[in-house]
């Protein structure tokens, strides 16, 4: 039931967050801790899920990309959230999708992705949405404020935030077999020669480029459509652009437990041996084969 606390609270906070974006869309004067511009939205929605996830007994400790160190709760709880509270946020300018991605471990942080017991995402976009991955099939969820008129049973009980309604309408959530999309990050003249002359072959299986800005978007049409979303080394930046504890390690989690295949370049991303909080990591997720032969092609 501890898990679920934590879940419901970043729905609701997430909810909250989406509902509060329109005044918060100018830079700070400030950067996060890998030199990232940090926006207002940014700031707030690091501040309420640090309060809220931290006000909850079994969180020992909660980890953010927006904060330079773990910080440690009042009690020692089992679990430790690792966060990105705004991922996309630079869309927020022109209102295109962005999200918030958590992962729940089972050791203090920082800590490898096989430790995660629980790992997902909020989508803020035309509809507000949840994607998880506990210790079952993975589960989508529509989250919407709670009226009058909600059904408790669908009703959150999260720490701080009003109760949403968190409504499963995909239970058993599979990448499908035929992949239709793929994304890849970076600058084209950044990437390796043998990762540009994979993706020539995705252009040849006529699989339809998708790339809007903020990774959590690319992702979920991964899960959703089939194909591949690619953040990989490149000449200026060898371990890739993607914090491993917010991004790369949740990502993994959940399209593994979709089917799918998550890879760092020679093993999966749950596998990489973590050594600080911000350690970043190349990701490559997506349908099985397409990784197989990615890795083939990166060898």
């Amino acid at each position: 039931m501890s898990v679920d606390r934590i879940v419901d609270t970043v729905a609701e906070t997430a909810v909250e967050v989406s509902g509060g974006l329109a005044g918060r869309r100018s830079y700070t004067e400030g950067a996060n801790p890998t030199g990232d511009e940090q926006l207002e939205a940014d700031v707030w929605a690091d501040s309420l899920l640090e309060e809220r996830l931290l006000a909850i007994d079994s969180v020992g400790s909660y980890a953010s990309e927006e904060r330079p160190s773990v910080v440690e709760g009042d009690g020692v709880g089992r679990h430790h959230v690792a966060v990105d509270p705004l991922d996309g946020s630079s869309n927020l300018k022109s209102n295109n999708p962005m999200g918030v991605i958590f992962a729940v471990y089972d050791a203090p942080l920082p800590a490898p992705g096989r430790h995660i017991v629980a790992a997902g995402w909020v989508m803020l976009g035309p509809l507000t949405t949840m994607v998880l991955a506990t210790d079952g099939p993975v589960t989508e969820y529509v989250l919407e404020p709670a009226g009058a008129d909600a059904d408790a049973d669908h009703l959150t009980d999260g720490v701080g935030g009003e109760p949403v309604v968190r409504r499963p309408v995909s239970e058993d959530l599979t990448l499908p077999e035929e992949p239709t999309v793929y994304g890849v990050g970076g600058r084209v003249p950044d990437w390796p020669d043998d990762l540009a002359a994979f993706v020539e072959t995705l252009e040849d299986d006529r699989l339809k480029l998708r790339y809007g800005g903020a990774m959590i978007a690319d992702v979920n049409q991964v899960l959703i459509y089939g194909g591949l979303f690619a953040y990989p080394a490149l000449a200026d930046a060898p371990n890739g652009k993607l914090r491993l504890q917010f991004e790369g390690n949740p990502v993994a989690h959940v399209i593994e437990a979709a089917g799918g295949a998550s890879s760092d370049g020679e093993r999966s991303i749950l596998d990489v041996e973590v050594e600080e909080v911000h350690q970043r990591v190349p990701v490559h997720v997506g349908n099985p084969e397409l990784i197989d032969r990615l890795e083939d092609a990166l060898d």
